[in-house]
């Protein structure tokens, strides 16, 4: 009740300026721009069955980036999971990355990528970094027979 009554003897002009300021705020936290990941992979495997792990990669931003991209599991694996793939990745230009494993027991896949400053990968050495995020990943679970 006590803060009701501070709004009240708020003169308009004070509510007027905390308007203003909350619109543009609300404004500010629409405009940020990040990479767009979407991961492609079965949700059960058999035993010794190879499964692909598909890792769609997009950017709002309209200025290309340098993303090291790699695979992070519970479990340790050989292979595909040792890698990692350093790209240029544009607006204009989205990436698809494909792992081929077979996984030998139920395991939750962290599909990760880096933003990082390297020279020589985009075109022009046009790529920028974001302020505010460096690391973006998704979680999967994917249950195995295997156990």
């Amino acid at each position: 009740m006590h803060s009701l009554q501070l709004l009240f003897r708020a003169s308009a002009g004070t509510l007027l300026l905390v308007l203003c300021l909350q619109l543009g705020t609300s404004k500010a936290q629409e405009d940020t721009r990040a990479v767009i990941m979407n991961v492609q992979v079965p949700k059960k495997a058999e035993a010794n069955q190879e499964i692909t792990l598909k890792l769609n990669l997009q950017t709002e931003l309209k200025e290309c980036l340098v993303c090291k991209i790699y695979l992070r599991s519970n479990i340790t694996m050989d292979g595909p999971f040792n890698y990692v793939y350093t790209s240029c990745l544009c607006e204009d230009y989205p990436r698809n990355i494909y792992w081929d494993f077979r996984p030998n027991r139920t395991m939750a896949i962290a599909a990760v990528v880096d933003i990082t400053r390297e020279e020589n990968i985009c075109p022009n050495d046009e790529a920028v970094i974001p302020i505010k995020a460096n690391r973006y990943y998704i979680m999967e679970v994917l249950v195995s027979s295997v156990q």
